[in-house]
């Protein structure tokens, strides 16, 4: 049954935690490489999702799944959590946590770009001006607002928080492809990720584990960013009588998480990022109005 109220308890449980996880993954990998970082978030993350499926008595799917298309989850675990976090763990370690966060939010504007070429969609008037604003809102935050000389304090990290958005993007237009249950899939792509993950860790980095404080930041990481979260957002669509409102939720997580960095973290957050953001959060907004002609 339909009940708007617990749409919305879920939905702000879900946005609590992606609010948390960009301080999570800053102060984590003070002690953690990226590779470790993932690999023990994955396996947590894994045996939490196999918890809920077995509660929900879904196991079996998981077998009936990827006998049934195992390239497909073999992709998708490649995608995320492998590559896609990877390279934004990478982007988080070079960069102020408040550019990663900001410059990955550009994601859905991704979407729009590759939706043209794989699913056959029209882009509108409007988002060529979301894309717009929306890429010159990341500009304003990889110069720190010194857009016109286009001189970015740590290029490659740049170059790696977009191209997060990209593999994001991709790996949710595969998705669209595919109509099995949201919660087996996730399971069967971080399951199909560990070994991928542990010889990622194993030629980048080591399995030297010893900081119990990277122990305490990637489970959490795993319970909360790449489990429970993704749980309660699905709980939320599915009680909510209007989805819009509840996808508007997601816009507080960005602010949110610039509190938590500056309390927590102690990073100054730059003029330019608060800036940029609104531009970018501007730009999902004009994406998501219906426009009577």
């Amino acid at each position: 049954m339909k009940n708007q109220q617990k749409a919305y308890f879920y939905g702000l449980g879900a946005v609590a935690c992606w609010s948390t996880v960009a301080t999570a993954f800053k102060l984590s990998l003070g002690y953690f490489s990226p590779a470790q970082l993932l690999l023990v978030a994955t396996i947590t993350s894994s045996l939490l999702l196999l918890g809920i499926l077995a509660c929900l008595g879904k196991l079996l799917l998981l077998v009936q799944s990827i006998k049934a298309h195992p390239t497909y989850y073999l992709l998708l675990g490649l995608i995320n959590p492998s590559l896609y976090y990877l390279v934004l763990f990478q982007a988080y370690d070079r960069l102020p946590a408040q550019q990663a966060q900001t410059l990955n939010y550009t994601w859905a504007i991704t979407l729009t770009l590759l939706a043209v070429p794989f699913l056959g969609q029209r882009i509108r008037k409007q988002d060529w001006l979301a894309i717009i604003l929306g890429y010159l809102g990341a500009m304003v935050i990889a110069t720190k607002g010194d857009i016109f000389s286009l001189n970015f304090e740590d290029p490659l990290g740049v170059a790696l928080a977009l191209l997060s958005t990209l593999l994001w993007a991709g790996y949710w237009i595969l998705n669209t492809r595919h109509q099995g249950d949201p919660l087996v899939t996730l399971t069967l792509s971080f399951l199909v990720a560990i070994p991928l993950v542990t010889l990622a860790t194993g030629l980048w980095s080591d399995f030297q584990l010893l900081a119990w404080q990277g122990w305490v930041g990637a489970i959490y990481i795993g319970v909360f960013e790449m489990g429970i979260a993704f749980v309660l957002w699905l709980m939320a669509m599915r009680y909510a009588e209007h989805t819009a409102r509840i996808s508007n939720l997601i816009f507080i997580s960005p602010f949110a998480s610039l509190l938590l960095l500056y309390f927590l973290v102690g990073e100054e957050i730059y003029p330019a990022t608060l800036i940029g953001l609104l531009m970018i959060v501007a730009a999902l907004v004009i994406q998501q109005l219906k426009i009577k002609r």
